[in-house]
């Protein structure tokens, strides 16, 4: 408690909030904590209480303690600081759990204290139940540590009480274990329980999995994997919710652990390697991670694509239609899936998928949407036309680009953009002509005179 005494010191000089904007004016501060309830209690927790024990008649032994309890009042700040430190801590179920096993060690300690002030008012070792008469004072505060453990435990192996305090003593101290240790024991099961549905929020729980192939009979291959792929999401905390997790943040807030989390692993695609670090941060809001197992199809050929997907880690195939035969390897930092969600001129898949992509082991992946993907390519054209190329040059290498349709399709384009110049040349003509009709009826009206 007296380490304590340093805080009301720290209290006259630190910030506070005032419409959303720190204040950090010494006057307006020191002003703020003087008018708060708790200075009141911080100077009467600051008083030199153990000047009374100078008085005359007042005991030597249970004096002082006594003489100090007015330090207890400096426990509302300890309780602020652990809740300070519970949120910043990361571990704070491991913070909670010490926690309580302070509060019950401090419990045990003041308890003893008590008892050990109650034997010496009563005489120690003038009965079984009261102190004994040690000569060395850390064998008199073990005892009396050891004799609050059983009572507060409700052990029971104590000595049978002698006399009214003693009745009255033993009697309270059972009602407090019965109140106290209960209270102790539920917030120690409810950190237990807080541990377990952590892991299942970021986690999916395989227990409802597991029932649900059971109760259909799902063959045990199958299941195997299943339980493998949410082994290896465990094994390499892998989040599938991750934006769950932080969807109660403002956007502003959740763009930045976005970055933070997956920004390095983003610039590893060569088709944002040069790209601004603002445009990646609102970009990575748009991405969701996804993982695929092995022997999974991403997407096969002739599907609607929906989404395209950008290699975060891990090997993918592009294989035949055996399913078997590999073509080309994929690696980190490549992304396939745009050819069905760009318009190439000339594509004869059309919105369909063009090939067959395997993930050969764990892969993880980073999946944009098509409409996601329309308003980044709106706003970077420069990413548009290397999208394009490549996916013109892939067409082409599959003999899926109707080169003939991609021509007509320029040329009308070329047609169309000469119509719209011609037009918006006929509408200005007209305008300079409405201009100039205007100016001349004014000049005729002007020149009557007189």
């Amino acid at each position: 408690m007296d380490a304590l005494q340093s805080v009301a010191v720290l209290a006259a000089h630190s910030g506070f909030l005032e419409d959303g904007i720190l204040v950090q004016d010494v006057r307006r501060m020191r002003r703020r904590y003087l008018s708060s309830w708790t200075f009141p209690w911080d100077v009467m927790a600051v008083l030199p209480t153990e000047l009374l024990c100078l008085l005359p008649g007042v005991p030597r032994v249970p004096g002082v303690p006594a003489a100090r309890a007015n330090r207890c009042l400096r426990l509302p700040r300890l309780f602020e600081a652990f809740d300070r430190c519970e949120t910043r801590t990361a571990w704070p179920n491991v913070f909670r759990m010490a926690k309580l096993m302070l509060y019950l060690l401090l419990g045990i300690h003041w308890h003893g204290c008590l008892y050990f002030a109650l034997s010496a008012r009563l005489g120690l070792g003038t009965d079984p139940w009261v102190c004994p008469s040690f000569p060395r004072l850390l064998r008199r505060y073990l005892h009396s540590f050891y004799f609050s453990t059983l009572v507060l435990a409700m052990v029971g192996d104590t000595p049978a009480p002698q006399r009214e305090e003693e009745f009255l003593f033993l009697t309270a101290g059972f009602l407090l274990a019965v109140l106290g240790f209960a209270t102790i024991s539920g917030s120690i099961s409810t950190v237990i329980v807080n541990l377990s549905s952590a892991a299942t929020t970021f986690y999916p729980d395989t227990g409802p999995v597991r029932r649900y192939l059971r109760a259909w009979g799902v063959d045990g291959r199958l299941a195997g994997r299943v339980a493998r792929w949410q082994q290896h999401l465990r094994a390499q905390r892998k989040l599938p919710a991750e934006w769950e997790v932080l969807q109660h943040l403002p956007q502003g807030l959740r763009a930045e652990v976005a970055a933070s989390v997956h920004l390095a692993a983003l610039r590893r695609v060569g088709l944002f390697r040069n790209w601004e670090h603002g445009v990646l941060r609102q970009l990575v809001l748009r991405l969701r991670p996804q993982v695929f197992g092995p022997g999974e199809f991403v997407c096969r050929r002739g599907d609607v694509g929906r989404e395209m997907y950008f290699i975060r880690e891990g090997c993918l195939a592009v294989v035949a239609e055996d399913g078997v035969t590999q073509l080309a390897l994929l690696g980190e930092g490549l992304y396939f899936g745009e050819i069905s969600l760009i318009n190439i001129k000339g594509n004869m898949a059309g919105n369909r998928r063009t090939a067959n992509i395997l993930s050969i082991g764990y892969s993880d992946l980073f999946c944009l949407g098509k409409e996601d993907l329309a308003e980044v390519l709106a706003e970077f054209p420069c990413a548009r036309a290397a999208m394009e190329a490549k996916g013109r040059e892939l067409l082409l290498r599959m003999g899926q680009l109707d080169t003939g349709a991609e021509a007509a399709a320029l040329e009308a384009e070329a047609e169309a953009e000469r119509q719209l110049q011609g037009l918006e040349l006929l509408l200005r003509d007209g305008d300079r002509d409405e201009e100039g009709a205007g100016m001349g009826t004014g000049q005729g009206h002007g020149v009557s005179e007189p």
